[in-house]
């Protein structure tokens, strides 16, 4: 990989400003492999050079992927116009200028939420002709229908006429009120509206996954992991969707139920 200057490589990595590092710079707190570098516009290696920025190591990558097991009261966005936004929940020193929500999660919902500097992969992402599936675990207030199945198939017609492309559902094998929905597209409050239209209500919405990534039992609401390039390729490999729900209900059910 080409060289670049170090105020460069920190500045896409950190939420410093190239000024900002010149001064951290010059106060001994950036190191290169070790030694103090107070010249903010030294030429490094990205791929071979070790950089610290005041004792945090930075990461080689160009760009950041954060997985968010979101909690309720929190929107979607970067700024604070609506409130509470998800990127109070992210560690500062992971965060870095560009980075924001690919994809929402509606304020009362919980679970998984990229949170990335990635422009491109979100593009991707988020593409109608290339909407990577989402599973979703609903609590809901009356028993989930047989029919429900066969209606989602066949693509929900919402209250204002908006036609849903054709989604799985299926019911937790354990509980009646409990279901898990496939989508591959994002519309508005979806998943409730979708169980609207069929006469019931979501009581509580949880995302276990995005493609093939997917939360895990420990990370709790409100924490967050670093991701690596090898998880972010697990967003295009998708599951068995009964699988998937087997093995998730065992996972969440108790914690969707008790919430």
């Amino acid at each position: 990989m080409p060289e670049i200057r170090l105020d460069k490589f920190i500045s896409e990595r950190t939420e410093h400003t190239r000024s900002q590092i010149k001064t951290i710079a010059a106060k001994g707190g950036i190191r290169v492999n070790g030694s103090i570098v107070k010249a903010a516009d030294r030429k490094i290696d990205p791929e071979s050079d070790t950089v610290t920025v005041n004792g945090q190591e930075l990461s080689a990558s160009r760009y950041r992927y954060i997985l968010l097991n979101k909690p309720e009261g929190y929107v979607s966005s970067t700024g604070d116009h609506d409130g509470k936004n998800v990127m109070e929940l992210i560690p500062p020193e992971l965060r870095t200028k560009d980075m924001f929500p690919a994809g929402r999660l509606d304020k009362d919902s919980i679970g998984a939420l990229l949170i990335t500097d990635d422009g491109e992969l979100a593009h991707r992402m988020l593409s109608p002709k290339k909407h990577i599936p989402k599973i979703y675990m609903v609590r809901l207030a009356r028993s989930f229908g047989e029919e429900y199945a066969e209606k989602f198939a066949a693509g929900i017609e919402l209250e204002n006429g908006e036609v849903c492309r054709p989604a799985k559902v299926q019911r937790a094998e354990s509980c009646d009120t409990v279901a898990f929905v496939e989508l591959s597209e994002g519309k508005y409050h979806q998943v409730k509206r979708m169980f609207a239209a069929v006469g019931n209500h979501v009581e509580k919405l949880m995302r276990l996954s995005l493609g093939g990534l997917h939360i895990a039992p420990e990370l709790n609401c409100g924490e967050c992991i670093v991701l690596t390039d090898n998880d972010i390729k697990q967003l295009f490999n998708y599951d068995n969707f009964a699988d998937f729900c087997r093995i998730y209900e065992k996972r969440f059910l108790s914690f969707l139920i008790n919430e």
